[in-house]
């Protein structure tokens, strides 16, 4: 099955039922830890910002992907 495939098939559930995805998407992206090619291009994508804003944002994806996003991260 393809990954266009699963969104279509998403997309026909119902609302309820795609609240359950998405809270299970969130879930996993949040426990997910990055490898270090991901976390490489986060933090030369850092070190490249000229927005304090997206340099922030960007620093708590790299915080998120090397410790995860648990209670003691």
């Amino acid at each position: 099955m393809t990954v266009t495939r699963i969104i279509e098939e998403i997309q026909k559930l119902p609302p309820d039922e795609q609240l359950v995805v998405i809270q299970f998407a969130y879930k996993l992206d949040a426990e997910r830890k990055l490898s270090g090619d991901e976390l490489s291009a986060l933090a030369t994508r850092m070190t490249e910002c000229r927005d304090p804003k997206e340099a922030a944002i960007v620093r708590e994806a790299i915080s998120r992907g090397f410790y995860g996003a648990g209670k003691d991260a």
